[in-house]
Formats: structure tokens, sequence, C-alpha cells
């Protein structure tokens, strides 16, 4: 099942008033900066190689202030909710020249390990003025959905970003202690879950808080019906695929995966080795026993539709999960990993693109949604409407899946 609490939380940071989303946002930046203090210590002269999945970590400190910065203290029109025009002149940054270095819709990512950053107690220095400045808005914001829109954006932008640095430290083979963002060991796959063909109301609807654009334009649509996973694949289920030999077979895999399969070269999961019958995992910098009972994850799109293929399931597609997760709250359990869906990331139909353009419609290009959420996932970003989407070669982030009957 999913910690009510943890539902609650995303619900709060979707609905609640300043006050909270006030607190809200300090406890966010503190996270930021304790997850940043790991890279300060772990990395000589804050140094990451130059990787597709990967940005430098000051680079990534001065992004959250000037995205703060940019849609709250800097937005005229930020009364206005997501109808805003986001092309509406903008106040100076405080930093003369914030907007050159860090607004991520026009620096390449490739050019972010050649910029001249400002150095680390500089740049928190003016992400502590930035959230004041924030706090001080937001003492003054109408209490409106429309008055804390983009509030809530930036909570849940830095709420993201903070995930993020949390599995490239993961990547980058740092340890990080605090007992919130580790893996938990799952029960026993429970019986199976029913979900029996009918309606259902794909999506977000308006007028209930915060939503993201591409949740939005909610409609119906019809399932089918299915016997459904209670919970993600284990470790315990997944691995049976590699020992067997049935991962060496190319008619478990797409074409497509099968391709990828041949480029990643290693023919194990990401972070996995096996030393004789023992599979270990890399973590926290070092190779530690694998702990069978966690849910699978760090897993390709490939990999699951492989496992898939082995055991004679499919994935669910977002509509099923979503409903799923909706009707048997008791039963269904998501929080562990990212899960793979059978459905392409596209616009919901009549879909309209809230300010911040490049959130969703550049990557309407066919890549897959995952939904839920990670034990690297804030409490407050942990919502059972909320599209992720990720390209499916993905498998620095903490994605595995659930399985359906054919």
């Amino acid at each position: 099942m999913h910690d009510a609490s943890l539902t609650g939380a995303a619900d709060l940071a979707r609905g609640a008033d300043a006050a909270w989303l006030a607190q809200a946002l300090v406890d966010s930046r503190q996270d930021t900066l304790a997850t940043f203090a790991v890279f300060e210590s772990g990395l000589p002269a804050l140094a990451v190689p130059p990787r597709d999945e990967l940005n430098p970590p000051l680079w990534e400190l001065g992004h959250l202030g000037w995205f703060q910065e940019y849609w709250v203290t800097r937005n005229p029109l930020r009364h206005l909710g997501d109808s805003a025009d986001p092309a509406a002149p903008r106040a100076a940054p405080r930093r003369a020249e914030a907007d050159r270095l860090y607004d991520s819709s026009h620096v390449p990512h490739d050019s972010r390990w050649h910029l001249p950053l400002p150095d680390a107690d500089t740049t928190r220095g003016d992400l502590a003025a930035q959230l004041q400045d924030t706090l001080a808005l937001l003492r003054e914001a109408p209490d409106t959905d429309e008055g804390l829109y983009f509030f809530r954006l930036a909570l849940l932008h830095e709420d993201m970003h903070h995930e993020a640095a949390l599995y490239m430290a993961q990547g980058l083979g740092l340890a990080v202690s605090d007992p919130r963002w580790q893996a938990l060991a799952l029960p026993d796959p429970p019986a199976a879950l029913a979900v029996p063909a009918r309606p259902w109301r794909l999506g977000s609807e308006p007028g209930q808080g915060f939503a993201f654009d591409n949740e939005l334009q909610a409609h119906d649509v019809t399932l089918t019906g299915c016997s459904m996973d209670a919970q993600a694949v284990r470790w315990a289920e997944y691995l049976p695929f590699i020992e067997s030999g049935a991962h060496d077979d190319r008619r478990h895999w797409t074409e497509a995966g099968w391709r990828w399969r041949a480029a990643a070269g290693n023919g194990v999961p990401r972070y996995l080795r096996r030393d004789g019958a023992l599979w270990l995992r890399w973590h926290h910098g070092q190779w530690q026993a694998l702990n069978l009972a966690e849910a699978a994850s760090h897993l390709s799109l490939y990999e699951a539709l492989a496992w898939c293929h082995w055991a004679g399931r499919r994935l669910p597609d977002e509509a099923e999960w979503e409903c799923a997760a909706h009707a048997q709250p008791d039963r269904f359990r998501w929080g562990d990993v990212w899960e793979w869906s059978s459905s392409a990331f596209r616009p919901f139909p009549g879909f309209r693109p809230h300010p911040y353009r490049d959130y969703s419609a550049p990557w309407f290009d066919g890549r897959p949604v995952l939904r839920g959420a990670s034990h690297l996932t804030q409490p407050r970003m942990r919502h059972a409407r909320y599209r992720n989407f990720f390209a499916p070669h993905r498998r620095d982030v903490p994605a595995g899946f659930r399985s359906c009957s054919l």
C-alpha cells in the first residue's frame, strides 16, 4: 500500500495555503543544500564527467535559485498563475549574468562544464537572498490557486532536482546517509489486483489546486480489464530471468531493446554484478550484497519489456496504473521505484501549455510515461496523477516496473 501521509504531503504541495508553502520552500532548500554538501565533500573541485545524464553540481545549485527568481521574483504576471504570459518583460536578476549562466532553455547542456560560474559560497549566498525575496512575496500573494501557482511550481521544481541530485550521487559513487532516501524491502508478492473493465477518468481536473500541464484535460478512457501486480517487481523475481540464461535470448527483446543491449555491453542491470552465487550492487561507492527483497531498480524500459516477455506478462498502461492506485489504495503499493508504463508521453486532448513552456511540450516525442515515485522522491512530489517521462534507455533513474496479465 502507499503511505497515506505521503499522499497527503503531495496534496498539500498542490493545494495548501501560503504558510504551509513557505515552510515547504525552506525545507526543500535545506535538503538541496544538504545534498550539495555531499558533492562538495566527495568530489574534488566539484568536478563531474561531461555525460548526458549529469550536470555540474555547482550549475545545478545556481539554476535552482535562478528558476525561483525568474518565475517568482522577476515575473510581473505571477498573480495570473498558469495563464500568465511567459514572454512578459522581466526585471533584471540579482546577478547580472544569471540568465546566460543558468537558463536551461538557452544554455546548452554541454556548455555547462565551461561556464564562469560563481563559487559555492557565493552561489549559496545568492540562493539565500533569492529565497528571502520569494518568501517576502509569498506573504503578500493572493491566497488563490492562481496567486500561489508559481510558488508551488518553484517548490516542486526544486524537489525534482533534489531527486536528480540523489541519483546523480549514486552514479558517482557518493554516499548519501539520510535514512529518508534509502530503498525499503518489499514483502513477498501479495495476491494480484483485479482491474476490471470499466471507464476511467484519466488525468487531473482543473480547479483542484496545482497540476502540471501534461496532467490536465482529464478525459474518459475505457479499460479492458487485467490482473495487475500489487507491488513492483523485486530483484527476487527479476534475477531468475538472468540466471536462467533467458536474458541472453534475443527472442525476449524488442528490436530496439536488443540494439540497446548490444550497445550497453554488460548484459546485467546497472550497478549490479555477480560474484559466484552472490549478487552485489554498487551502492554508496562500494559493492554490497544485494537485498533481493528490494524493488528491481535502475532498469531501462527495454529490460522491463524483456522480463515481461519472458514471464508472459506485460506492462500496464498509465490509465490502468492510475485506476488501480486510486481504486485500491490499501492494496496497491507504490513509491518504491518509478514504474515504466506501456503508454507514450503524449498530450492529452485539448492540451494547453503552461508558462514554463519547456516542461512538457518538447518531450512529446513518444518516450514512455513512468508513474508513481521512487524512494528518492520527495513526499511532496508523490502524487498518483503525476506523469513522469524519460527516454527508454535511461538507467540512472531509479526506475523499475510492475506487470499485468496478457
